[in-house]
C-alpha cells in the first residue's frame, strides 16, 4: 500500500499512476479492497477517529526496521480509537498509536502522518481509481464509472467489483435515500466558444456561487446531501419542509443553495457553507435546483438534459433556475450580463441531448464566468511534494498595504506552475530570502507575480482578511516594480458585496 501510494505520488504519467494502482489493487481481496481505495482518497473508511495533527504530532516513536503491517490490521486500530469515549480514552488512544508507530517503518510512518492529518495527497483522482478498477478486475470501464456514480462512494463499488465482478456492478440502480456522484461542468472559455462548440440545441442558466446539494425525498421522508455526498438534512430544516411540499410521491433533485441578504443578493459562499452546520441560523438558506433524476417512480439520469428539465420545472416549478433553451447568442449575452448584475459567478451552458453523467468527462456541461486576475507579491514558497520533490513550489502571496508599503498574506497556490517556472523559482528563490525553515523559503517582498483567481472570499486565516479563491499562476511580471502590486483594497473589492 505505501509503496503503490508513493510511486502514484512519484509521477505525472496517467498511466503510470493506473499501472501502479491496478497492481495494488489486484493484489488486496475483497475485504481489504475498501479500505485500500478509501485511504488512497485520503479518508478513513470510519470517518473520523478523534486524531488529528496535535495528537500524531506529539508521538515520539523510532520505526520499526521491518515491515509487519497490514491493511487489516491498521484498520482494526482505527476501528478501536473511533469506539473509545469517556475516562482513560486519551491515555488508550496515546498507547495505541504508539503502538501503531513503533510497529511501523519510516516510509509507513509518514504515511499514517498524513492520512491521519488529512494530508494525503495523492494525485490519485477518482477517474484514475475507476480506470485502476477496469484494469485489475478486467470490467469495462464504462460498467465501473457508472456502479459509482450510482452507489455514490468509491469504495462501495470497489468491493462490489472484486466480490461479485461486472454481474455485481451492473445491479446498481438509483436508490432513493442514496447520493449519486454529480456530474461537474468544466471550466469554458468564453461564452462565444461555448456557443460554438455545444452548437445552437442548449441551455443557459445562471451559475450560483451556492452549495451544491442533492436532495432526496420517499414520502415524508427527506435527505439532504452536500457535493461530497455528506448527509446535512438534520442541519438544514428549511429545506426538508420546502421538499415536503412538492407535489410528488418520490424526487431526486440536484442543485444548489444559497443564504441571501435582505435585499436578495448572494451572500458569501463561506457563510453559505458555515450555515450547514449552524442550525437556528437566522440566515435562511434559499434551494435553487436544475436537474431531476428521479421523479415518482422513474429514473431519469439516462435521459437527454430536455426530458429532465421537463420533469424539474414540472415538480420544482418556481425553485427551479430559469433557464434559456435554445437561445440565440444575443439572448445567452444578456442572460450572461444579468446573472454578473444580480451577483452571481456568470452562466452555466448545457447540452439538452446529454445524460446525466458524473465527474468532468467531455463539455457537456461549461461553466462561463470572467477571469479576475491580480499582480501579487510572492513573500514565500514551500518546498514542494511528489514530481515537485526538491523544487520550491507553493507560493505565499500577499497584496500591498498602501498605509504601511508592507504585504498583506492573502493566500497560496501552486497552480498554473510549469517546470520550467519550477527550475527558475528554485534557482531564484534565494536570491531574495529572508529565512527558512523546514517546511518553506521566506522572501523579500520584490517579485510580481500574475495571479488569475475565481474571487474572493472573507478568512481568518490570513491577516489581510480575505483569501483567493481557485488562484493559478499566469506569469511573473519582472516589468513591474513591487510598488505596482495590486492593493489589499483591490483584493477585497472582488468578495462578494453585503448588499
Amino acid at each position: 500500500m505505501v509503496t503503490a501510494s508513493a510511486a502514484v505520488r512519484a509521477t505525472r504519467s496517467r498511466k503510470a499512476k493506473t499501472a501502479a494502482l491496478a497492481e495494488l489493487f489486484g493484489a488486496a481481496g475483497p475485504a481489504e479492497i475498501g479500505t485500500v481505495v478509501a485511504w488512497l482518497s485520503g479518508e478513513l473508511v470510519q470517518g473520523r477517529i478523534g486524531t488529528g495533527w496535535r495528537t500524531v504530532a506529539a508521538l515520539r516513536t523510532s520505526p520499526s526496521s521491518d515491515a509487519s503491517l497490514t491493511v487489516g490490521a491498521v484498520d482494526d486500530i482505527f476501528s478501536q480509537l473511533t469506539a473509545l469515549n469517556g475516562k482513560g480514552s486519551a491515555n488508550r488512544r496515546r498507547e495505541l498509536l504508539t503502538a501503531l508507530f513503533t510497529a511501523a517503518t519510516e516510509e509507513e510512518q509518514s504515511f499514517l502522518v498524513r492520512l491521519l492529518t488529512g494530508e494525503l495527497r495523492q494525485g490519485a483522482l477518482t477517474a484514475i481509481v475507476i480506470e485502476a478498477l477496469a484494469q485489475s478486475t478486467g470490467i469495462p470501464v464504462d460498467v465501473v464509472r457508472r456502479a459509482h456514480m450510482l452507489s455514490g462512494r468509491l469504495p462501495v463499488t470497489a468491493v462490489a467489483a472484486l466480490a461479485g465482478g461486472e454481474e455485481a456492478l451492473s445491479a446498481f440502480r438509483l436508490e432513493v435515500g442514496r447520493p449519486v456522484a454529480p456530474m461537474l461542468a468544466a471550466p469554458g472559455g468564453s461564452l462565444d466558444e461555448a456557443l460554438a462548440e455545444l452548437g445552437p440545441d442548449i441551455s443557459v442558466e445562471h451559475k450560483l456561487d451556492g452549495a451544491r446539494i442533492q436532495v432526496h425525498r420517499d414520502g415524508d421522508q427527506v435527505w439532504v446531501f452536500t457535493r461530497t455526498l455528506r448527509d446535512i438534512t438534520t442541519g438544514v430544516p428549511e429545506l426538508v419542509e420546502l421538499v415536503k411540499t412538492l407535489d410528488c410521491a418520490t424526487v431526486v433533485l440536484d442543485g444548489e443553495t444559497l443564504a441571501l441578504t435582505d435585499a436578495g443578493r448572494p451572500r458569501p459562499f463561506q457563510e453559505t457553507m458555515s450555515r450547514f452546520a449552524t442550525i437556528g441560523d437566522p440566515r435562511q438558506l434559499h434551494p435553487y435546483f436544475f436537474d431531476c433524476l428521479h421523479l415518482d417512480g422513474t429514473d431519469l439520469i439516462d435521459e437527454p438534459l430536455r426530458v429532465r428539465r421537463t420533469a424539474l420545472e414540472q415538480v420544482a416549478g418556481d425553485h427551479s433556475i430559469p433557464a434559456l433553451i435554445a437561445p440565440t447568442p444575443e439572448a445567452a449575452a444578456d442572460c450572461y450580463d444579468d446573472a454578473l448584475a444580480v451577483g452571481n459567478e456568470g452562466v452555466m451552458v448545457k447540452a439538452l441531448d446529454a445524460p446525466y453523467a458524473a465527474g468532468r468527462r467531455g463539455k457537456s456541461w461549461q461553466k462561463i464566468k470572467p477571469a479576475h486576475t491580480l499582480d501579487l507579491l510572492v513573500i514565500g514558497a514551500e518546498w514542494g511534494y511528489g514530481r515537485r520533490t526538491g523544487f520550491l513550489s507553493n507560493l505565499h502571496l500577499a497584496a500591498l498595504d498602501p498605509e504601511t508599503d508592507e504585504p498583506v498574506m492573502v493566500g497560496k497556490t501552486f497552480k498554473g506552475l510549469t517546470d520550467e517556472l519550477l527550475r527558475w523559482q528554485t534557482e531564484e528563490f534565494p536570491r531574495h530570502e529572508t529565512h527558512r525553515d523546514g517546511q518553506a523559503v521566506y522572501l523579500r517582498s520584490e517579485l510580481v507575480v500574475e495571479v488569475a483567481l475565481d474571487g474572493v472570499q472573507t478568512s481568518t486565516r490570513y491577516p489581510g482578511g480575505v483569501a483567493l479563491r481557485f488562484a493559478r499562476v499566469v506569469r511573473y511580471r519582472p516589468d513591474k516594480e513591487p510598488a505596482d502590486a495590486d492593493t489589499i483594497e483591490a483584493v477585497r473589492a472582488l468578495g462578494v458585496a453585503p448588499g
